[in-house]
This record gives C-alpha cells, structure tokens and sequence, in this order.
C-alpha cells in the first residue's frame, strides 16, 4: 500500500521553526494529535498565529457550531480538499448534523431553511468570485441573518479556504493517516 506523503513538511511541536513552537505545544497540551494541516502551516510561523488568532476569534462569534461546519464542508468540497471534508463531516455529526445534512451542506444547501438562504448567500462569493445577487442578500436578512453574521460567514469562507488550498496545495494526507515524512525526524533522533 502507497503511503500518502506531503508536498510540505509536516511538523511537530520539536521540528517546527522556532516560532510555531509554542502554538503547537499549546494545541498538543490539550490532548490529541496535532493535525496534519497544522503541522504544515507551521512551517510559516506568521501564517500559523493569523490562522491561530482567526480561527480563535470566529469560535467566539456568533454563528452556530452546525452553521460554521456547513460552511467548512461546502468550501473544502468546492476546493476538493479530501482532508477538508473528511475533518469537518466527523465534527459535523458531533454537532448533531445527520449524513443528508452533511451531503447536502457539500452541494451549498441544508434542509434548515435558514442556514439554506445563507449557503446560497456565500456560495457565488466561493465559486465565482462575484457578489452574491442582491435578491439572495435580501433573502438572507429576510431569514433573520444579520450584517454581523454576513460578515462573520464571510471570514469563515476566507478561513477554511486558507485551509483547503493548504491542504491541496501540499497534498496533505487526512488526520489520522501515516505519513512517511513525518516519522523520518523520529528516526534520526
């Protein structure tokens, strides 16, 4: 069986540089593995504290974990990000999402009218590079989406496709995979 391997190193809190160092062992402190998307992002320190602070930044807002894991799933899907969408379906179901809602979130849709109106609100920003129609802007406030909210899904979209053009840039296999390259410096210790 062919391992998957990296087009970047992937990282650990003992090979990355200097600077991701602390962030890493922050993540491994609280128990888990260091994800394999992380372990690449370190290796550009200033990219892994703007993803760090973002990232942390958004969980404080005011979005649900379901409505944040649709929009993870529709962007990863759109940039055939394979780790991108095996990641956030496994948090999706934690969030209570079923396998449909997962399906359909990766087709830009959601059986929740709500979260719908906003997948289709964020959906040609994604695809096309183009603002949405005003009358899916107007939908959306309809539903009760609020310009805080627009804007806080609008960061998420920039987030996770920081994240999935990592992921496919680098060829970064999904969490839980052995990777080669990633046990060579555990060799040479």
């Amino acid at each position: 069986m062919k391992t998957s391997m990296s087009r970047f190193q992937i990282h650990d809190d003992l090979t990355a540089p200097e600077g991701s160092q602390p962030l890493l062992r922050g993540v491994l402190s609280t128990g888990g593995q260091l994800p394999n998307f992380l372990g690449v992002l370190a290796g550009a320190p200033a990219a892994l504290r703007g993803y760090a602070r973002l990232r942390s930044e958004l969980r404080h807002g005011h979005l649900e974990p379901a409505t944040l894991e649709r929009i993870a799933l529709a962007v990863a899907e759109h940039h055939h990000s394979k780790p991108g969408v095996a990641l956030h379906a496994r948090v999706a179901r934690r969030t209570g999402l079923r396998h449909d809602d997962i399906a359909l979130a990766r087709e830009w849709d959601a059986r929740d009218s709500r979260d719908a109106a906003l997948l289709r609100y964020l959906k040609p920003l994604v695809t096309e590079s183009v603002a949405p129609a005003p009358h899916l802007h107007e939908e959306a406030r309809e539903v009760g989406w609020t310009d805080e909210q627009l804007l806080e899904a609008m960061a998420v979209v920039a987030l996770e496709g920081l994240t999935a053009m990592v992921n496919v840039a680098g060829d970064v296999p999904a969490d839980g995979s052995v990777e080669e390259s990633r046990s060579q410096p555990l060799r040479a210790a």
